[in-house]
């Protein structure tokens, strides 16, 4: 496309790339935060800029809280039969029709009840028979099929995915 893309990837100051994904101006972005709230915006919506610009931070985009950090991002075309899967750092995982997240507010919703001291770590879809994976800081991990864990509605905790240790914590989904 003319080399559009190329100057807009490079890195400066120790920045990285962590997720890239492809979305038309139609579809929807899904940000899940750390707080257990879910943003939504369509993809047209997001700032259009030079190529030459250092970008814009979400918190002018969405009406984030304070101290309330992005941990995933979702694009979705439609609001289909898959399911959303969530983890927190304390082992909990819940599971919700996509369906559930297609009527957002501007201040966005809840994705996911927290108790004290937890977090969301990461959000992802799926369809039934994918396999989930946790991973813990210590270095533990369990692996499960996506149908053993129930749907449920969205303003609920969800349930144990994976028993953790004393001091451990839960860092990664896939």
């Amino acid at each position: 496309r003319g080399g559009q893309g190329v100057i807009g990837s490079e890195t400066k100051d120790n920045d990285f790339i962590q997720h890239l994904f492809v979305a038309s101006t139609h579809d929807y972005i899904l940000f899940f935060s750390n707080q257990g709230q879910c943003y939504w915006l369509k993809v047209y919506d997001v700032p259009q800029l030079s190529r030459q610009s250092r970008g814009r931070a979400l918190v002018n985009v969405l009406e984030m809280r304070q101290n309330e950090t992005v941990a995933s991002m979702i694009p979705v075309r439609e609001f289909d039969d898959r399911n959303l899967v969530m983890a927190t750092a304390n082992g909990i995982v819940k599971k919700t029709e996509l369906a559930a997240y297609s009527r957002p507010k501007r201040g966005g919703i809840i994705a996911i009840n927290l108790t004290d001291g937890d977090s969301l770590i990461g959000a992802t879809l799926t369809r039934p028979n994918d396999e989930i994976v946790l991973g813990t800081r210590e270095g533990y991990a369990i692996r499960f099929n996506e149908s053993e864990c129930r749907a449920m509605g969205r303003a609920t905790t969800g349930v144990r995915g994976i028993k953790l240790r004393k001091g451990d914590r839960v860092i990664s989904m896939t």
